[in-house]
């Protein structure tokens, strides 16, 4: 098979099948531009989904090593090719790189007009947790294996006390496990303490640890916020003043971001999945007018700050996530320079 009808083929298998005329293929000759000089400048894509992966010429073109996050899909309906940077550079800087122009998306550009604007609208239309979900290479939506049948029975795992900053006790979260032939399903209950003991329902919402918490927001130590009770207790057992809230991962509100007021640095610890990406975003959204330095980090290897520390890992060697570290750093920087002025 010679390269054009390979590169037809790929668009077909890409764009859900390209439209034939009798036994004639669809014109993709937008597609065949487009990957050619992807192809010349960044080396052979490699596929992903509906998607094409490329080293990004506009951002990942120093020679290191990357995780590819340009992507191209043919649509077939409208005979054009997109191309997408999931880190946030447009369309006409990484055509600019390819030595292309926006027509050349098309596989007829006569067809449509131009204008000389230099803005792409279509990043305003996905989410800042989904472009940094995509540019990591992972799923937007988080399909869990059947774990098959239950071999066993629901046993307690772990107790978790909420206290208040006096360390009177707010709210208990138990974790159950149910075991089953391929893994184990995980169940969480609270309870909220009365004058008459525990009872059942949720509680206030104060951040786990709040004593510590309160402590070192005073003393302006680093905070580590981390999704659930079992990574903070792994941070706090390896040192670092950690914190999470009950109920999920998109349980995160402002009124927990407003007992960290007036922190100094905040280290958000994300799961390496879609939802703790988006959890990520929501908690520093609440936090970046309240602190003074937030840093979204993730574990090294692993998809936690458990499995971090599991690995052998250290607090200092989190990696910080592609996107979503820069945003809210840049963000920060901007905020803390207009309190200066003021």
């Amino acid at each position: 098979m010679d390269e054009r009808s390979g590169r037809i083929m790929r668009a077909a298998h890409i764009g859900g099948g390209a439209r034939h005329r009798g036994n004639a293929v669809h014109d993709t000759r937008s597609w065949e531009t487009i990957t050619a000089a992807l192809d010349r400048v960044c080396g052979p894509g490699k596929s992903s989904g509906d998607w094409v992966r490329y080293l990004c010429p506009v951002h990942e073109g120093d020679g290191r090593p990357h995780n590819p996050s340009l992507g191209v899909v043919y649509n077939r309906r409208k005979g054009k090719t997109v191309v997408r940077c999931f880190a946030g550079c447009t369309d006409e800087a990484v055509l600019a790189r390819l030595g292309l122009r926006i027509r050349d998306l098309f596989d007829r550009p006569s067809d449509h007009q131009f204008s000389s604007g230099t803005g792409s609208s279509r990043h305003e239309s996905t989410s800042l947790a989904d472009r940094a979900i995509l540019a990591a290479g992972l799923s937007l939506d988080r399909r869990k294996p059947d774990p098959g049948r239950i071999v066993g029975r629901t046993r307690t795992i772990a107790t978790y006390i909420y206290r208040r900053p006096d360390g009177r006790p707010e709210g208990r979260i138990t974790r159950r496990h149910t075991p089953r032939e391929r893994g184990h399903d995980k169940h969480f209950s609270q309870e909220r303490m009365t004058e008459n003991g525990w009872c059942s329902g949720g509680f206030a919402p104060i951040p786990f640890f709040l004593p510590d918490i309160a402590a070192a927001v005073a003393d302006g130590a680093d905070i580590y916020i981390c999704e659930g009770e079992q990574d903070a207790c792994a941070g706090r057992r390896a040192g670092l003043i950690a914190t999470t809230n009950a109920g999920g991962a998109l349980s995160w509100h402002a009124d927990h971001a407003a007992w960290l007021r007036g922190a100094h640095h905040i280290w958000i610890v994300t799961d390496r999945d879609a939802p703790g990406y988006r959890r990520a975003v929501r908690v520093a959204a609440t936090l970046w007018s309240l602190v003074d330095d937030i840093r979204i980090v993730q574990a090294r290897d692993g998809k936690d700050l458990t499995d971090h520390f599991n690995a052998g890992h250290l607090g200092e060697e989190l990696d910080p996530v592609p996107l979503l570290d820069n945003h809210f750093r840049t963000r920060q920087s901007l905020s803390g320079e207009v309190r200066r002025l003021s």
